[in-house]
């Protein structure tokens, strides 16, 4: 069987793609359902992009790659299109866009797109080999316990990363890079739960607050969430993408305020309760109560001078934590990493080396921050590669 394009991938980059190349399409996938990771995602709801989404909320070895993309398609030619399909959205805390009903919608809204693109989608499709020659492509695929080959002058790679395994991730985009050659950056885990020893958050496992957490001169200002194994919530997922093992990571848990004022003032009016109670009153009490054994704090509010007061504010808002490690892929929203950007143009995501080759979406080395961020780069960089396809096509 031939087809103009081949698309390796039923996820959101991969989707995309399909309703823009034009021709003889065909998406294949080895999972049970397209679009797994966008119906899981946002509780369900899918925060499918980001008001604020720009260069500066992706990173990678090249931090520039991921600009021409973006620019093709904005998070407003999303938006125009959940309106086209009468999809309603609402916008949640620091520009995340989700959803009102189902994420379900958004696998539906790429699915007819698909369809009215002419595209036909297998799935329980497993790639067995690929391989080219002077006229393409040859793939071989087993699909309902029967081989078959098939041809196609282009192929595009989008079958994610490394992360949520259970969902069928696997390293299959790497494998095809470095089969033609190419590049891979060092993968590992991104936007994911750090972990500590000992179990020395055990205790408070499910006490959450606002935090500013920084790591290697990035900070982020969102909430954290003490677990049994360590820290997540937004503020930890997000720094873990520029955390390294042996790395500190610095906690400040008053990010809109000064302690320092605060204690200093009610030293005048409540001086003779003691520095713990003070401390409960403005922290939530089971971490007032680990601060207060951890740090050794004693005597009244009234006793501390303020050198000592500026010291103990010093260690609240300057909090370092050496994590040993992360929660890993198993629940790693992202893979940071992958296809050396370095081997792909950036305008149209194609190979330099193997024309007609295309890597796009997570398995690229384009990360973007929590928030719909890596959604948007899946639909960009899934509609360059598929407008670069449709144009070739037609020239």
């Amino acid at each position: 069987m031939e087809f103009d394009t081949i698309i390796l991938g039923a996820g959101a980059a991969g989707l995309m793609c399909a309703a823009h190349a034009g021709g003889r399409v065909l998406v294949l996938d080895h999972a049970r359902a397209p679009g797994e990771k966008i119906r899981i995602s946002g509780g369900g709801r899918c925060n499918f992009t980001n008001l604020h989404a720009g260069p500066g909320n992706f990173i990678g070895a090249n931090p520039h790659f991921h600009k021409s993309a973006l620019a093709q398609y904005t998070q407003w030619d999303f938006l125009d299109l959940i309106a086209r399909h009468n999809i309603p959205w609402h916008e949640k805390t620091l520009g995340q866009l989700f959803c009102d009903d189902s994420a379900k919608q958004i696998v539906a809204m790429l699915l007819a797109e698909l369809t009215r693109a002419g595209a036909q989608l297998w799935l329980h499709t497993a790639l067995i080999e690929i391989a080219r020659d002077d006229s393409g492509f040859r793939l071989m695929v087993e699909r309902e316990g029967t081989r078959q080959t098939l041809r196609a002058r282009n192929v595009v790679v989008a079958t994610g990363g490394k992360s949520i395994p259970k969902m069928g991730a696997t390293g299959l985009a790497y494998d095809i890079a470095r089969q033609f050659n190419h590049a891979i950056t060092e993968t590992r885990p991104g936007l994911v739960p750090l972990t500590f020893p000992d179990g020395r958050f055990t205790g408070l496992a499910g006490v959450a607050l606002p935090v500013r957490v920084t790591c290697e001169g990035t900070g982020f200002d969102e909430a954290m969430l003490f677990t049994h194994r360590g820290l997540s919530g937004p503020a930890i997922l997000q720094i873990s993408s520029y955390w390294r093992e042996g790395k500190t990571i610095t906690v400040n848990l008053f990010p809109d305020r000064d302690p320092f004022q605060d204690l200093r003032q009610q030293r005048q009016s409540a001086g003779r309760k003691n520095l713990s109670t003070i401390l409960a009153q403005m922290l939530p009490g089971r971490l007032a109560d680990h601060l207060s054994e951890t740090l050794k704090l004693s005597g009244n509010l009234a006793d501390q001078s303020d050198t000592a007061l500026r010291a103990l504010c010093d260690q609240l808002t300057g909090w370092t934590l050496l994590p040993t490690g992360s929660e890993g892929y198993r629940t790693a929203e992202v893979t940071l990493g992958g296809v050396d950007t370095g081997g792909l143009s950036s305008k149209t995501m194609m190979s330099n080396s193997v024309p007609g080759l295309y890597f796009i979406g997570e398995c690229v080395d384009v990360t973007g921050w929590l928030g719909g961020f890596n959604f948007q780069w899946a639909w960009s960089s899934g509609f360059a590669a598929g407008q670069a396809i449709a144009r070739n096509r037609i020239g």
